[in-house]
């Protein structure tokens, strides 16, 4: 049923200035002359919405009202006859098992799957170790397939930009120091000018906001290959290291580092670097401590990236033996105690039981390594066929994750991020 409204000229004219701005008029308007002698006015026609909701049609022409009215008489369409999916041939007939819990529901479709999925994995989990050295052409390092030593000044850049451009913001540096700067105390570690510090600088001015790691340890700059200087009697000597590795962490911070790494597993480190820092005014760069660093066969591959194995014996002595688990709790008390910001568990997928053990057991962040033994073995099950490369990758990182790691080092950590961006490999 149509309506007729009266309004004056001077209401006609707002009605038009509203409409101008950009208002939708209600209803459709037609001018109406109304008879007298003193007011002349226009009447408009507004649409009820009875009159609306009559016009909409259902795509068989049908109006709203007649669906209605054919639902409310129980005249509905016939459904899609249910056919049940049939077994092979061969099935044998049995009695549903009397189950009022079926795990298997929530799993029986992807957006299910998806939707009750517990653990998850971002670019942002991610850090990049970085390979560094002087030269400036990028060396291949053969034991790990795709993984390169980085000239400082360029491939590093071209390497940081191409993670960065797919999420990774997060970076780990490690340098092939010349023979020529290694001595039996490291001081090389410590110079201001040297090949970590002046990289930092450098990453800093063309990349401010990414986070930059750094390793504090003596082995790369050690002619005997050890995280520690060594005594006549190849005794690796604590607490002389610990003042070396202090210098070192205090030029790394100079240098603009976000977080240092102490990976030498020497006593006491922890606590002498902080107070180390705080004297400096570092009061802001964090500790990430290895914490549970193991005397691992894992780690080969990396060491020649480094060209820093041990120039005789082995790193036993400071490095946790595998066969221990209740160890990792020692060192966990103890570096959450001396001021660590995040515990580092290495290697990482064989020792998932002391990931989940640190994360029960602290409420500090937790850090895997997933080292270069990991790395290889999956690159080379996928270069001889044996495995899908890129599924085991992205498998084994979510291990990580769900043993409770909250930043994974990977040297996977460009190709997975743009596996999770949706670009593929990359």
């Amino acid at each position: 049923m149509a309506s007729t409204v009266s309004f004056s000229p001077a209401n006609a004219q707002m009605l038009q200035a509203r409409s101008s701005h950009g208002h939708a008029a209600f209803g459709t308007c037609s001018a109406v002359p109304r008879s007298g002698p003193r007011l002349r006015s226009t009447a408009v026609r507004v649409s009820s919405e009875q009159e609306a909701a009559a016009a909409v049609r259902a795509p068989s022409g049908r109006t709203i009202e007649e669906c209605e009215a054919d639902a409310v008489a129980g005249k509905f369409p016939a459904p899609p006859p249910f056919v049940r999916p049939k077994a092979p041939e061969g099935t044998p007939e049995i009695r549903p098992l009397d189950m009022t819990k079926r795990p298997r529901r929530n799993r029986k479709s992807p957006a299910l799957r998806a939707a009750f999925q517990e653990t998850n994995i971002s670019p942002a989990n991610l850090v990049l170790p970085l390979f560094i050295h002087e030269g400036e052409d990028d060396a291949p390092i053969g034991a790990m397939p795709g993984c390169f030593r980085l000239g400082w000044r360029h491939g590093l850049l071209d390497e940081v930009y191409k993670a960065r451009d797919v999420g990774v913001n997060s970076f780990v540096l490690f340098p092939k120091v010349p023979d020529a700067l290694k001595s039996p105390t490291g001081d090389e570690a410590y110079n201001d000018n040297g090949l970590v510090p002046r990289t930092i600088r450098l990453l800093k001015d063309k990349f401010p906001d990414i986070v930059i790691y750094t390793d504090v340890a003596l082995d790369p700059y050690s002619s005997d290959g050890h995280d520690g200087i060594v005594r006549e009697d190849g005794v690796i000597m604590n607490d002389e290291t610990v003042y070396q590795l202090c210098k070192q962490a205090v030029s790394q911070a100079r240098a603009g580092a976000d977080v240092v790494s102490p990976s030498d597993m020497m006593d006491g480190r922890v606590g002498a670097i902080r107070a180390a820092l705080d004297a400096e005014g570092f009061h802001d760069v964090s500790i990430m401590s290895y914490t549970a660093k193991y005397a691992s066969s894992f780690y080969g591959p990396f060491r020649e990236a480094l060209d820093s194995n041990p120039r005789f014996g082995d790193k036993k002595t400071y490095q946790m033996n595998p066969a221990n688990y209740r160890e990792a709790l020692l060192e966990t008390a103890a570096d959450e105690a001396e001021g660590a910001d995040i515990l580092l568990v290495k290697p990482g997928l064989p020792y998932l039981d002391i990931i989940r053990l640190l994360r029960d057991n602290s409420a500090l962040p937790i850090a895997a390594y997933q080292v270069s033994g990991e790395y290889s073995m999956i690159k080379a099950g996928g270069a001889l066929g044996m495995i899908d490369e890129q599924k085991l990758m992205m498998e084994s990182l979510m291990c990580l994750r769900r043993a409770g790691a909250d930043i994974i080092l990977t040297y996977f950590a460009r190709h997975a991020a743009s596996v999770l961006c949706g670009m593929g490999s990359k």
